[in-house]
């Protein structure tokens, strides 16, 4: 296991005072767009503070190199203590993650034009996989991807639909997944990095959704004749499902750790009402029925800091850590569910609204539970798993007997 080198704690120690001392103020700014969610206006003012403050980015160090996953861990966690945390410290979905896939992917080219940016907070990004259901396109099953590219020359020319693209408009960066229609790719996917915005690319809606904590909302969008050059290919032609996997494990795990301390944030609050706040002669934690769902909340708390650390250990070694983080997004999400559920009962009346930042976390922890793969596809995944693991197993017993 990987240790925590002291620059990672004392880094989540800065940005910890830094959400609590600066941004959790902004949390009443009233500079919100028609959907709910910061303006960029916001954002980049936070941002500046965050520079100055030497908060920004701080999962990824001067010389380039990224913190460890479990490094990553005790910095994001802090960074989500309040719901602009994340955005203020540039440590939000899902810039996180395309800077994640893009350090790891993408040539020294690719990286001074797309990344830079991205790691300066100067700009947003967005990813552009997810494909309207109506359409027949790719949801949780990425192989059913009906956005194609084809080679035009030293171009590839993309065509699709895409839906639910966080971040999407006012993005200056994108990252543009497609199946490839050339034969030599045999069917696989390719990515693609794109300035944006783009005339190719409109935006048809961005609906209003149960989270308003991500810039730009959630767009369809439609992708016409989009003229990529050949060199803005991220990685290799048809290996894009590959690279989706280096990038969708450890973001999967980030939402975790940013969730998680919004979550351990409003417990703060609901334990702060339900010492103060009587009733029936005594405080409210002094009924069994509220200080139990506190108890159970410390509970899950520990529970969930165990698994996100569990993960992050296996994601260190090397490893794609595909099975494993599944099985840390289903645990955790779930498990923030209950501890956002809580603090809102414990709080009653006050807990639903917006006079504190709790109605507020259970509405985005509850559409976690379904971004980046909902629970029950998990669950599936992870019964595919037991079920192969089994017919190995029988089989390694008849070779053994067979001997």
């Amino acid at each position: 296991m990987t240790e925590i080198s002291r620059y990672a704690l004392d880094m989540a120690a800065k940005v910890e005072a830094f959400v609590r001392d600066v941004i959790v103020p902004y949390e009443k700014d009233a500079r919100r767009d028609h959907h709910g969610a910061p303006t960029d206006e916001l954002v980049m003012e936070m941002r500046e503070k965050a520079r100055a403050a030497g908060v920004l980015t701080p999962h990824i160090k001067a010389d380039g190199s990224h913190l460890t996953q479990r490094e990553t861990a005790v910095v994001l966690i802090k960074s989500g203590l309040s719901p602009l945390g994340p955005l203020a410290c540039n440590t939000m979905a899902p810039d996180e993650g395309n800077m994640y896939l893009i350090g790891h992917v993408g040539s020294p080219e690719l990286k001074e034009r797309f990344l830079k940016p991205l790691v300066d907070g100067s700009g947003r990004s967005a990813f552009f996989m997810t494909e309207p259901a109506e359409w027949g396109g790719a949801g949780s099953d990425p192989s059913m991807m009906k956005t194609t590219c084809r080679k035009d020359g030293n171009h590839w020319i993309v065509n699709g639909r895409k839906t639910f693209i966080t971040g999407a408009q006012g993005a200056k960066v994108g990252i543009v997944m497609a199946a490839s229609a050339e034969e030599d790719t045999k069917g696989g996917a390719c990515m693609f990095l794109v300035d944006l915005p783009d005339p190719a690319i409109v935006i048809d809606e961005v609906p209003n959704t149960i989270d308003t904590s991500m810039p730009g909302g959630h767009a369809t969008l439609t992708i016409k004749d989009m003229r990529i050059p050949a060199d803005q290919m991220l990685g290799l032609p048809g290996e894009g499902f590959k690279y989706a996997q280096i990038r969708l494990s450890p973001a999967r795990l980030s939402h975790c750790m940013r969730w998680l301390g919004c979550c351990i944030r409003a417990h703060e609050i609901a334990t702060d009402y339900a010492c103060r706040r009587e009733a029936f002669s005594k405080t409210l934690i002094d009924h069994e029925g509220v200080g139990f769902m506190l108890a159970e909340n410390k509970i899950l708390i520990q529970q969930c800091e165990l698994m996100i650390d569990w993960c992050a250990s296996v994601l260190d070694t090397g490893s794609l850590g595909t099975v494993e983080s599944s099985m840390a997004k289903v645990s955790v999400s779930e498990a923030l569910m209950k501890i956002a559920d809580n603090c809102i009962q414990v709080m009653g009346g006050t807990g639903v609204t917006e006079r504190t930042i709790v109605e507020q976390v259970f509405r985005e922890v509850r559409a976690f539970r379904i971004y980046d793969g909902p629970t029950e596809v998990h669950k599936w995944s992870l019964a595919k798993k037991i079920k192969r693991d089994w017919r190995k197993a029988q089989e390694a017993a008849k070779e053994a007997a067979g001997a």
